[in-house]
């Protein structure tokens, strides 16, 4: 009788589809959302899942791994939506814009992604190597956009990487803002996060365009 009380993760209720990990991740995000980082233990998350409390060491040695999974799924999401939308324009600008666009709209339809993503948790880099290619595939979109726009000759010549930056923290900080709520009265005089971070894509690119020679 004592056997067949016997639970495995594979028969309890909240495991069904045979995919430990997925289950894993998908209960983190969930528990972030609602609850926030604090409420963030393997146990919790294992309970949340449905399975052992030992199950999620199958994958994930710490909370640190999960939350390295967790990030490394963002970013790979992030750079696909990037891809997307940039693949839909021609010129040099337009895409660069729907680079900043598609990352300001990835932040607001996944907060818990977005909130993983950069947040401060990773403290053994080293241990997370996965994690920081996909982040350098993000950024290293951004830099080939901004080359690109140099190349066509629409913006600064020099180095690349300081205009980067400025772009990202220009574009982080947006979305930043709308994933913590703090543009809301905005929100309600009619602009939606994705008129927004088109209005400041412009204004950025404005600010980083070629000045005109003077003849």
């Amino acid at each position: 009788m004592a056997a067949r009380k016997k639970t495995t993760a594979q028969s309890k209720p909240g495991y069904h589809h045979g995919d430990l990990r997925r289950a894993l991740i998908e209960a983190s995000l969930a528990l972030i959302a609602e609850e926030g980082f604090s409420a963030l233990t393997l146990r919790e998350v294992a309970r949340r899942a449905g399975v052992t409390h030992a199950a999620p060491y199958r994958h994930f040695p710490d909370k640190e791994a999960l939350l390295a999974a967790v990030a490394e799924e963002g970013f790979r999401a992030m750079t696909t939506l990037m891809r997307e939308r940039m693949d839909k324009e021609s010129g040099p600008v337009e895409r660069l814009s729907a680079c900043g666009v598609a990352y300001v709209l990835f932040a607001v339809q996944h907060p818990a992604h977005f909130r993983v993503m950069f947040g401060p948790h990773f403290t053994k880099p080293a241990d997370h190597a996965e994690l920081a290619k996909e982040g350098s595939n993000a950024f290293g979109l951004l830099v080939q956009n901004i080359v690109q726009c140099q190349q066509a000759g629409v913006m600064l010549e020099g180095e690349p990487m300081p205009l980067a930056v400025m772009a990202w923290s220009q574009v982080h900080g947006l979305a930043s803002l709308l994933v913590d709520q703090q543009l809301q009265e905005a929100c309600k005089q009619g602009a939606t996060p994705e008129q927004l971070a088109q209005f400041q894509t412009r204004l950025l690119i404005e600010g980083m365009g070629r000045p005109p020679q003077n003849g």
